[in-house]
């Protein structure tokens, strides 16, 4: 395949610092605007008395905007230019913010998170392949580290940010519209490195195929997706129902954020050092069932359950960043950039399949179903690795 990169032009592969600080920084300014935006809304309709299935129907748009949102990435930057197109996604989702706080009606807010989840697909898509595409392949473990862990502290910075201006007046959407538009500043600063979507050999394959080109990525992110949604979500009722306090199972929380936090660049930089990824992706799948076997065993036992949850966490979330950089370590050009949205297509499957499946797993089975159900996300996956691995393919 034409577009498979040659160990030749990965050795002439340079660091091009200015693209990947660009495109970080932009997408973590808007990740913290998401981290201040999501709770911002969850709670005003909550105190404008919308019951929690109402709040979820609406939360549950972003993800069917990010799978509707995947395949018109790439075909609207190859029109448009990388840049104009994160620029035009900028202004929308700022925009979009301001809207809820205008909008007169709540079914207007259905629209208005379309659009901004929308807006934050591509601009996530294209961000990431910037990313990769700036990265020389010896290093592009260590720069997708950086960006998980940069993004991840967006996301934390966000909540923490919104704790202290509140949901009331104006303010905090003024705030969400800032940061959305701060991200422009970056990418205008670096518009000239901005990579192109067209390459030789262009061709306007669908979706489809790429998601099954590089499977254990996109499986990767899938199954990291499914349990990242649904964990977080079901956590707390999880954590009730085996006897913690809201505090204490909110901790808890923490610690797999604490893990996610630290533990991606040593990731990153392991994976760098490694001739095929896979085998990478493989120990995180086994290391997070791993984690869901040991659960249900230290319930009670609140810091053995925060230090397994501390390093499943940070394991777990190597399965977003290290599929990442196995897509970046096969493919290049406008194949790389199909790739990534196929990636973040994957994740918003993953989105929609997590909190259902977790949920009827503990409807069934009762707390332990939680650990259980997420274990066949893992367990899947290794049945995959395991005959990818064992077999000549190189994806």
């Amino acid at each position: 395949m034409e577009s498979i990169v040659s160990d030749e032009e990965r050795a002439c592969a340079e660091m091009r610092w200015l693209s990947i600080a660009a495109a970080i920084a932009s997408i973590s300014v808007v990740g913290i605007a998401i981290g201040l935006g999501v709770p911002l809304l969850s709670v005003i309709l909550e105190t404008r008395g919308y019951s929690a299935t109402t709040i979820g129907a609406n939360t549950a748009v972003a993800g069917i905007a990010s799978i509707v949102a995947a395949p018109f990435a790439i075909p609207l930057a190859a029109r448009f230019g990388v840049v104009w197109t994160m620029l035009a996604m900028i202004v929308a989702g700022g925009i979009a913010f301001v809207g809820f706080y205008a909008a007169p009606a709540f079914w207007m807010w259905f629209p208005l998170r379309a659009i901004l989840h929308f807006a934050l697909t591509v601009l996530f898509i294209l961000s990431e392949f910037w990313i990769s595409s700036s990265a020389p392949p010896h290093r592009r473990g260590l720069v997708l580290g950086l960006y998980a862990t940069v993004l991840s502290l967006g996301f934390a910075f966000g909540p923490w940010l919104f704790a202290q201006v509140g949901s009331s007046g104006f303010l905090p959407f003024g705030i969400a519209f800032a940061l959305v538009m701060l991200a422009a500043v970056p990418v205008l600063a670096a518009y000239r490195e901005s990579p192109s979507i067209r390459s030789k050999g262009e061709s306007n394959t669908g979706l489809a195929r790429y998601i099954f080109l590089v499977p254990m990525a996109t499986a990767a992110v899938l199954v990291f997706g499914a349990v990242e949604t649904g964990g977080f979500a079901l956590f707390p009722v999880y954590g009730a129902r085996i006897g913690y306090s809201e505090a204490d199972a909110a901790l808890l929380l923490t610690a797999v954020g604490l893990g996610n936090v630290l533990l991606q660049i040593p990731l990153g930089l392991l994976s760098d050092r490694m001739p095929d990824r896979r085998y990478l992706l493989a120990v995180c799948a086994a290391v997070g069932l791993a984690g869901m076997i040991a659960l249900p065993f230290t319930a009670g036992h609140w810091p053995l359950s925060a230090a397994i949850l501390f390093a499943w966490g940070g394991v777990v979330a190597g399965l977003y960043t290290i599929g990442l950089a196995h897509l970046g370590s096969r493919l290049s050009g406008r194949d790389l950039a199909s790739a990534n949205a196929a990636f973040v297509f994957c994740y918003g499957v993953g989105m929609l399949l997590g909190p259902q499946f977790i949920g009827i797993g503990m409807d069934l089975f009762g707390p332990d179903g939680f650990a259980w159900s997420i274990c066949l996300f893992f367990g899947s996956y290794l049945v995959l690795a395991v005959f990818r691995l064992s077999s000549s393919g190189r994806a």
